[in-house]
């Protein structure tokens, strides 16, 4: 990101810079060098005082490298928040989705302060809740009006220090924009209509839970062949036709049940939802490759930051809204 220019300063209401993340020479994916380590030390040679690897570093976690434990409670309680909120009084995802775009606003913000980009937290979260409200009561030309707004308004701040940090700063800042609060105002489209809406949000959700599900557990079991070894080095042909087989299997029954839709229009909403939350999945790892990072931030443990747990669901929402307009229109 060459627009970037880690000499310009930043004012007050501006992203902290994120500590300890400043190396990119290591995958997104994968542990970061020890910067204790000798330069020449031989791959797979222990030295004196060294400890086996495996033993004690990886306490907890699981073949594809998640701390199972706390990975499955956090999961879980995000997923009662939605579906408690589904249930009682649907509108209260509102909410929800405000406050993890802002959440997620924040993390993308720190991320990139990694490289020297300084984008004003202060409009970009006063326009996530601007375009989640556009979104629930006009729908998506007012969104795209929001995305215009936020996005002029976070330029307009930033030239207060001047041309030099715009040049710096507009294309971190329209990135986050698109990425974060744009793509997940669709969730509430989703749950507009009053007859389905709670379905059709819950029929996306569990879309992208039975992709990732589907496969991690084909990845660990299965898994022999790199999908993408450069982003990615854990993801796998196996593990792909995994996440596409879940996701398709399960919406093609819980939208047959829930809303009556066909199930091969199930079926289909199921694997077309599996591919772009696995393509939302590596544009995440492809994203912090380039940053030089491996979490978002340290917010869940288990998962790394929100936005690694977003990164499919963001991919996802727009897509299930468009569909949805074709399998089961208003």
């Amino acid at each position: 990101m060459s627009y970037l220019d880690p000499r310009a300063g930043h004012s007050a209401g501006d992203t902290p810079a994120a500590p300890a993340y400043q190396n990119p020479a290591w995958h997104a994916d994968e542990k970061a060098p020890d910067p204790m380590s000798s330069a020449d030390e031989t791959p797979g040679k222990r030295g004196p005082g060294k400890r086996r690897a495996g033993r004690g570093d990886n306490k907890g976690k699981s073949r594809a490298g998640r701390n199972l434990p706390a990975a499955i409670a956090v999961g879980l309680s995000l997923g009662l928040v939605i579906l408690a909120s589904l249930l009682i009084w649907p509108p209260a995802l509102l909410g929800v989705v405000v406050a993890a775009a802002a959440i997620g606003v924040w993390e993308t913000a720190r991320a990139v302060s990694a490289i020297g980009a300084r984008p004003p937290l202060v409009p970009l979260i006063a326009g996530t809740a601007v375009m989640t409200g556009l979104a629930w009561y006009e729908g998506t030309d007012a969104l795209t009006l929001g995305l215009v707004a936020t996005v002029a308004a976070a330029t307009l701040w930033r030239l207060a220090d001047g041309p030099a940090a715009v040049r710096r700063d507009f294309t971190a800042i329209t990135l986050i924009a698109v990425y974060v609060p744009f793509l997940l105002s669709f969730a509430a489209m989703l749950v507009r209509p009053e007859e389905d809406g709670a379905w059709r949000v819950l029929a996306t959700v569990v879309a992208v839970v039975l992709s990732d599900t589907g496969g991690y557990a084909a990845g660990v079991f299965l898994g022999k062949h790199p999908m993408a070894p450069k982003i990615s080095p854990k993801k796998s042909w196996e593990g792909f036709a995994g996440s596409i087989t879940a996701s398709a299997i399960g919406s093609g029954a819980l939208l047959y049940f829930l809303m009556d839709v066909p199930v091969h229009y199930g079926l289909l909403f199921g694997a077309v939802l599996s591919i772009v939350a696995v393509l939302g999945d590596l544009a995440e790892s492809m994203l912090k490759r380039d940053l030089g990072i491996k979490d978002m931030s340290n917010l869940l443990p288990g998962h790394g930051g929100l936005m690694d747990r977003l990164d499919s669901i963001l991919f996802a929402v727009p897509t299930a809204y468009l569909l949805f307009a074709i399998i089961a229109p208003n």
